[in-house]
């Protein structure tokens, strides 16, 4: 999973690109803003050094190949709004959790589903992964409904054992003439 340069992704709308440290102010909302959080349990960034640290320890482990996180922005505004990432890989590499937040403003749009399609694709294609399973609360219907439109299923026999709350949804690597939706 090394890169030699980090992983940029770019769809009709967005750019999938490296955090900086510039996206504090970004982080820091994301984070701590109680809609965003209210079916997530994480620690906050509520301040300029929680969200300086997230970002420190975020890239930091990417450089490790512990995770590759993006921050999401319009192609014609850098500013971030949101982020995608693949973390909680197994140890053979061949399954990845995915996670995604985005803010209130921009839900609803197709946004996450755009980044959602190319990650996967990145996923499956570059990275060679096999799986990835997404772990959502059981009462977030707008992160389900994304899920399912993109064919993750749920798998039923397994639970989150640090989060009861949440559902496990699951999507295998697609055959070779299956797309993602569109």
């Amino acid at each position: 999973m090394k890169f030699i340069d980090f992983p940029l992704l770019v769809t009709e709308r967005l750019i999938l690109r490296k955090l900086e440290e510039s996206d504090w102010e970004s982080i820091s909302y994301l984070r701590s803003d109680k809609i965003v959080n209210q079916f997530v349990k994480r620690a906050n960034a509520d301040t300029n050094k929680k969200a300086l640290d997230f970002i420190k320890n975020t890239n930091l482990k990417i450089t490790k190949d512990l995770l590759i996180y993006w921050s999401i922005s319009f192609r014609n505004d850098q500013k971030m709004i949101g982020s995608i990432c693949l973390w909680n890989f197994s140890k053979d590499n061949k399954t990845a959790e995915i996670g995604y937040d985005l803010g209130p403003k921009f839900q609803n749009k197709g946004i996450m589903n755009e980044a959602m399609i190319k990650v996967l694709d990145f996923g499956f294609q570059i990275l060679s992964l096999d799986k990835i399973e997404a772990f959502t609360h059981k009462k977030n219907e707008n992160s389900k409904s994304l899920l399912i439109k993109n064919n993750f299923r749920l798998n039923q026999k397994r639970l989150d054992q640090d989060n009861l709350e949440n559902m496990i949804f699951e999507i295998n690597r697609p055959a070779a003439n299956i797309m993602y939706n569109k």
